[in-house]
């Protein structure tokens, strides 16, 4: 990887004092154009000023108590000038805790557990073994092919601000569609998470208490008070969001560890290596056991998802150009290695592989626990799992909230100039939060009439979400040597790990909008490619009319010495 190079000797000095009165106040009085594009700004937004202002008044306050800082929150800053924008949002998130967030959506306890079914049945141990190996190993290459474009633009709006600056022409419309397959992805992320975390939730209650009995009214309850607390905690400073995700961090490591323990030293019975490594299963109802095996590939593509959290949290972390691809990258290569070991111990532990496959609980894993365990420790391992689905939660709501707040900032959502103000106080985007928060129950909602609901939404999440990372990385692949890396940069190895990670995003798209059990009927029937095709309709009738005309890419505020000045005359 390249070194940070020296960038701070790219800060211009402050600006001569003598500039006339109300010469900054009209630099940021624009009518504001796409990024980068040297486009007159001065006669379209008339408030966009009383804006920019409002939200930066918290957040030089906060410049000045981090000077300490010195010259790295300083070259943050003057990149974010670069590319256009001036700093709304409170920069207090360390490398760790960007490291934290996408860690967290990873959340290998949470993926394990709540996508263990598809392969348990799909393929058996040997598909569920193997296929975490390879397709974590090809998740890593859409990483670093994503954290190296993360490193030349280190912004909130990440994916579609990165297919606007790297397509080579109709870049509003590469820009508009990436940015809402990421919508689409973030918004039914936070859903399937949260809606899991209700469901789990169930079967502590019935462990507990032998006779409660969950309805799909008291789980679409648990899962609107679950989002509730999400928001609520969202909606106040990013130092606890912080906080909360470094708990998140320790809690999935010590949780990982003592359930892989309990796992494998506590049960009475353990199944064989040759079950664990080589075992195949087809319980799809289709023939082909090739096919039943790729459908079996999904459980551990749903793990692997959210890691452009780190990417949206740019702008409030430090030395954002190193820190927020090595979050991207990190995320993934560990959340591999320590799901893997909690596979392995998973899978070690089954008891009655076709009770346990057709568990009332609808979660396999969750059966095998206590099969395994039993009693008051199941409870607990099992408690473990919801917390780990909580913290997940939270994060990707933290995420969708700022993904709104930039895509807003470009004018690309209804009311955008609502979606991205930024509360003084908090220095947080609140109205994006709620924004997020309101459209993650929404899209659960079909849950009181469709049992196949949450699978649709599982799949809008998966396919938007890399959708949305394969389209930069492909318009990069299309720049070839025209494309500038930041400092965290693969060299030589761009083009080829980028084209792996396009051909792997493609492949997995697809398997996403296949059958996945037979006979296919309305109750079994995989909704994907309606919910899928319900989104992109939308996006692109919403864009030829009325878009097309109003959305020019994401917006520049104004030059980097522009920017600058008026963040020094603001202090």
């Amino acid at each position: 990887m390249a070194a940070v190079g020296d960038t701070a000797a790219r800060i211009p000095a402050a600006l001569p004092s003598s500039r006339p009165e109300g010469t900054t106040r009209a630099l940021l009085d624009p009518a504001l154009s796409p990024a980068g594009s040297g486009a007159s700004t001065h006669t379209k937004y008339p408030h966009r000023f009383e804006e920019v202002s409002a939200g930066m008044s918290f957040t030089t306050r906060a410049s000045q108590e981090q000077r300490s800082a010195g010259a790295a929150l300083l070259d943050d800053d003057q990149r974010l000038h670069e590319l256009g924008y001036p700093r709304k949002l409170s920069r207090r998130l360390t490398r760790f805790d960007n490291f934290a967030v996408s860690f967290t959506i990873i959340n290998i306890i949470a993926g394990v557990f709540t996508g263990f079914g598809v392969g348990f049945g799909a393929g058996g141990p040997r598909t569920l073994v193997w296929g975490w190996i390879v397709v974590s190993t090809l998740v890593l290459f859409v990483g670093m092919a994503m954290a190296e474009i993360c490193s030349a633009y280190p912004t909130s709006g990440a994916l579609y601000y990165w297919a606007a600056k790297l397509a080579k022409r109709h870049n509003a419309a590469w820009s508009w569609f990436t940015g809402w397959l990421n919508f689409a992805g973030q918004i039914a992320g936070t859903a399937a998470t949260d809606f899991a975390a209700a469901s789990f939730i169930n079967i502590l209650l019935a462990l507990e208490w032998g006779s409660y009995s969950a309805t799909k009214y008291t789980t679409l309850g648990i899962f609107a008070i679950i989002l509730f607390v999400h928001a609520l905690a969202n909606t106040y400073t990013v130092k606890l969001v912080g906080l909360l995700n470094r708990i998140s961090v320790w809690w999935l490591l010590v949780g990982a560890l003592l359930i892989a323990g309990v796992l494998v030293f506590k049960p009475s019975h353990h199944a064989t290596a040759s079950f664990v490594f080589s075992q195949f299963e087809n319980q799809t109802g289709f023939s082909n056991g090739f096919y039943a095996a790729m459908i079996g590939l999904l459980s551990t593509a749903w793990v692997f998802t959210g890691f452009d959290a780190s990417a949206h949290m740019t702008e409030e972390t430090s030395s954002a150009a190193i820190s927020a691809p090595k979050g991207i990258v990190r995320s993934i290569a560990y959340s591999g290695i320590g799901g893997f070991l909690l596979m392995l111990s998973v899978l070690w532990a089954v008891q009655n592989y076709s009770g346990e496959l057709g568990s009332a609980t609808s979660f396999p894993a969750a059966q095998i626990v206590l099969d395994a365990v039993g009693g008051g420790l199941a409870k607990l391992l099992l408690l473990i799992v919801v917390g780990a689905l909580l913290f997940c939660g939270l994060a990707n709501l933290t995420s969708n909230s700022r993904q709104i707040f930039a895509f807003s900032r470009d004018g690309a959502i209804p009311g955008s100039r609502l979606w991205h103000s930024v509360n003084p106080r908090t220095g947080t985007p609140v109205k994006s939060v709620w924004f997020a928060a309101m459209g993650a129950f929404l899209l659960v909602l079909p849950s009181l009439w469709s049992s196949v609901a949450f699978f649709a939404v599982v799949s809008v999440n998966v396919i938007g979400l890399f959708g949305s990372y394969a389209v930069p990385i492909f318009l990069r692949l299309r720049r070839g040597d025209d494309f500038e890396p930041g400092p965290w940069s693969l060299g030589k190895w761009s083009k080829p790990v980028a084209t792996v990670a396009v051909l792997w995003v493609f492949l997995s798209s697809i398997l996403f909008l296949l059958p996945q059990v037979s006979p296919i009927t309305w109750h079994s029937l995989n909704y994907a490619p309606i919910a899928l095709g319900v989104v992109l309709l939308i996006s692109a009738v919403w864009w030829f009319v009325t878009a097309k005309r109003t959305f020019n890419g994401p917006i520049s505020y104004g030059t980097p010495e522009e920017l600058a000045a008026l963040e020094s005359e603001m202090l």
